[in-house]
């Protein structure tokens, strides 16, 4: 049997490259440190586990970028991808999962894959050479010994960014007198998909007085060494909206709008907080787009004012964590090598990409080309075009090192398609035109690597 390919990290990135290696029939050790070490942010030992959100975002694939990435990694038979359509949740136009059953089965089919070997066990410092190929996907909690390894060797001051985690309710604590289940715009072609949203109204006078309480409560103290640190701007916390302006919410995560109170159909709401849900059961629903900085006590106080959650019981509280990317333009290669350490390659958030599907992306990507490596196989990365490639384009080179920031994928990074009309009336030809390029140019770059 030839050298395994080791990965550190058993998170999105790691699982999915994992999962790439071995179905290129390359042994794989996956390092994982948990239930070894563990993280104040997870809760389980699995693989894979959803810290976060339950959300994919948007499906669609054909005026999303992220919808695009979906449709990308279900082609090159992402594992990711698979268990989340096997037990995703109704969620309009967007793809939630029921976060510990896809744990779960993530773990299973790794485990049970015959190339694959699991060892359990915190890694504290750089893989050394022997090791051959190792992909580093540690992702945004990557233990502090390791990452004052990766610094020390890449000479680069420490990048860093806070990320935040939204609060979880049990179901039967919401009260239905007041809430109501529904998609905002009805959108989703089921009953299920149109339903798939808890809703809770709010006043003008009610909006104000939660704005008061969300902006006096307590909240987390971060150490000397955090102060500088930025949040990252796709996941605010809650509270960080609603110092920018008192109507920030109201067109953010609380924005009233394509949605209908059946108890009171004829008034307008000032304001809508919307849960979605986290589980199959439909047993626990997560406050979207409520992360939070707020120290637990406040959160249950503060919380507990929207109109349908005065009694409502929380599964998990929100939270925050300092999330450790590397400087990947000025420190990785086109095929997500280290350039001063070839035999090292880094994949998932710790690269600087966003996201839950961005993060198993550039795992599949990585696995896919240290697999093509070992093999003897040249395999360049997808082209600039596709979603794929537009991301580890725009970390390996794309992006300007000075000022580099974590990114989701968006059609910013995409090359444009002359001819077309720019602005909102040209977006929707626009976006189109961009998705049918991508399918058409990640096929073609799918049916090389086949051949190769």
């Amino acid at each position: 049997m030839s050298t395994p390919i080791h990965i550190v990290g058993g998170g999105m990135a790691g699982s999915e490259a994992a999962w790439q290696i071995a179905e290129a029939g390359q042994p794989v050790v996956l390092h994982e440190m948990r239930p070894v070490t563990g993280t104040f942010a997870h809760q389980t030992d699995g693989l894979a586990e959803l810290v976060c959100s339950n959300s994919f975002r948007s499906d669609d694939s054909e005026q999303n970028a992220v919808g695009l990435l979906h449709w990308e990694m279900r082609a090159a038979g992402g594992l990711i991808m698979h268990t989340a359509d096997r037990h995703s949740l109704p969620a309009g136009g967007a793809l939630a999962v029921d976060r510990e059953a896809f744990s779960e089965e993530v773990t299973e089919r790794l485990n049970a894959h015959p190339n694959v070997t699991i060892e359990r066990g915190e890694i504290t410092g750089l893989p050394p050479e022997s090791w051959g190929s190792t992909i580093i996907a540690t992702g945004p909690l990557t233990s502090q010994a390791l990452a004052q390894e990766i610094l020390a060797a890449t000479g680069e001051d420490a990048l860093a960014f806070f990320d935040a985690i939204a609060p979880i309710v049990y179901a039967d604590s919401v009260d239905m007198e007041k809430a109501w289940f529904q998609s905002r715009y009805d959108k989703g072609e089921t009953e299920e998909d149109r339903t798939a949203y808890l809703n809770c109204p709010i006043d003008r006078q009610q909006y104000e007085a939660f704005l008061d309480a969300l902006l006096a409560a307590e909240k987390t103290e971060f150490k000397d060494w955090e102060q500088d640190t930025p949040y990252f701007e796709g996941c605010l916390p809650v509270e960080v909206m609603a110092e920018r302006g008192r109507e920030t919410l109201r067109y953010g995560p609380m924005k009233p709008v394509g949605l209908t109170n059946p108890h009171n159909p004829t008034v307008k709401a000032h304001a809508i907080v919307q849960l979605r849900r986290d589980n199959a059961l439909g047993t626990l629903f997560n406050i979207v787009g409520f992360q939070t900085k707020m120290k637990y006590a406040a959160q249950t106080q503060v919380l507990r004012m929207i109109p349908g959650l005065e009694n409502a019981e929380f599964a998990r509280l929100g939270g925050i964590h300092r999330n450790t990317f590397i400087n990947s333009p000025r420190l990785l290669d086109e095929q997500l090598r280290m350039k001063s350490r070839p035999d090292l390659r880094f994949a998932g958030q710790i690269t600087g990409v966003e996201g839950y599907v961005e993060s198993a992306a550039m795992g599949l990507l990585a696995g896919r080309l240290a697999a093509a490596e070992a093999l003897g196989n040249a395999l360049r990365p997808p082209p600039p075009t596709t979603a794929m490639g537009a991301l580890v384009t725009h970390i390996t080179g794309g992006a300007e090192a000075k000022t580099f920031q974590p990114m989701n994928v968006n059609f910013g990074l995409f090359p444009a398609v002359e001819g077309l009309k720019g602005g909102r009336r040209g977006r929707k030809d626009r976006y189109k035109a961009y998705t049918d390029r991508a399918k058409q140019d990640f096929t073609a770059w799918l049916g090389q690597h086949a051949a190769a």
